[in-house]
């Protein structure tokens, strides 16, 4: 009988290596409170939180795009939602829903595209091939914005409006921890930037605490100037 003992012992042993790394994987939880003026803002939504792997931690399998490809939708003079992340290399569908012509565009850091002049009813897609932040606007109405960000991580999450996040199925190991939120200036968000070190027992990444910016981001149309104002006999403001 100790005979038999040792053997099963000495298999579970000889087991254990091969057991799914899914098992050691480690669920993670934050919280993030937003600030203006010093005061605590009630809607503490879309703040996204990544990481990305550091010295000898494991890189993540890339993300994969699932169906349904998201959408930025062009309704009532605005995008909807203002905020995607997708993998980097997936898509995104601009469909315009409004009555009149949008003109989607983004020159900076992410990806750089302009979808031209297009009517209601149409639809564009763009592929976001590498990874970053694309600021996107519409080159007819100014007060139109939204934001992409391509990742080449799995390991993130976008806090709800009480400013909680869940990153699920993390490798334990060191990671440096990036912070987005809109209305963030990027000098803030840099500072609150952090090298983490997850472990098998770790659950919470701590409290993030964010103040948001008084001044909007402001951008120029695609040509680099201001916005003409809006013309009533414009195809660009007629209703179909």
């Amino acid at each position: 009988m100790k005979r038999r003992n040792f053997h099963y012992r000495a298999l579970c042993w000889l087991l254990l290596p091969c057991l799914p790394a899914a098992a050691q994987n480690v669920d993670l939880k934050a919280k993030v409170e937003l600030t203006r003026n010093g005061h605590g803002i009630h809607d503490a939504s879309k703040v996204v939180v990544w990481l990305t792997p550091l010295g000898a931690t494991p890189a993540p399998p890339p993300p994969a795009q699932t169906d349904p490809i998201p959408q930025l939708v062009q309704k009532n003079k605005s995008f909807q939602p203002s905020l995607v992340v997708i993998p980097a290399g997936g898509k995104v569908e601009f469909p315009n829903r409004d009555p009149f012509f949008h003109n989607v565009f983004s020159l900076y850091d992410g990806k750089r595209f302009d979808l031209g002049l297009y009517e209601s009813g149409s639809t564009q897609f763009v592929t976001f091939d590498k990874p970053g932040i694309s600021y996107i606007f519409c080159n007819i109405h100014a007060q139109m914005s939204a934001v992409v960000i391509a990742l080449t991580t799995p390991y993130y999450g976008i806090s709800n409006w009480r400013g909680e996040i869940g990153i699920s199925g993390v490798v334990p190991g060191r990671y440096q921890m990036h912070i987005f939120h809109n209305s963030v200036s990027p000098d803030v968000l840099r500072v609150a930037e952090r090298e983490i070190t997850v472990t098998p027992g770790a659950s919470f990444l701590g409290n993030i605490s964010l103040a948001e910016s008084d001044l909007e981001l402001a951008h120029k149309n695609k040509y680099g100037r201001d916005y003409d104002r809006p013309e009533p006999d414009s195809p660009a403001y007629n209703r179909q």
